[in-house]
């Protein structure tokens, strides 16, 4: 049997997981369960920084960035600590409208009662493949 400490860090890590594959699937209804109700969130992309304040706000930009895209392969989800803070780092390929893309985002987070309570995100921006 596995260490305790090992078992409650392999769950937080899993949040990160989840979010990935919730992003890649257009699941908003699951992000926004994953996400604490005062998350606080900070995200970076290649033209502008985001700071929405609220969950509804975090679930509605995830879902104008990734809204009109089809995301067909989840190509690479890892996830790592450093110190107590969770990492995330998860890439994607698809199509949009201007052409097939890949973009990859890497998040810093810290889990409060079972959800995300604080995100630090960069963003690649939409690649092409």
């Amino acid at each position: 049997m596995p260490p305790a400490s090992s078992v409650i860090e392999t769950a937080h890590r899993s949040l990160g997981v989840k979010l990935a594959h919730s992003i890649a699937r257009h699941d908003f209804a699951e992000v926004a369960e994953l996400l604490h109700p005062e998350i606080e969130f900070r995200a970076l992309t290649p033209r502008r920084a985001w700071e929405p304040t609220t969950r509804e706000e975090v679930v509605d930009l995830l879902r104008a960035w990734f809204g009109d895209c089809d995301i067909q392969d989840v190509l690479r989800v890892d996830t790592d600590t450093i110190g107590g803070r969770l990492h995330v780092t998860y890439r994607y390929g698809g199509e949009r409208p201007d052409g097939p893309f890949l973009i990859e985002q890497q998040a810093y987070y810290d889990e409060t009662d079972g959800q995300i309570s604080l995100i630090r995100l960069l963003c690649s921006g939409f690649q092409p493949r």
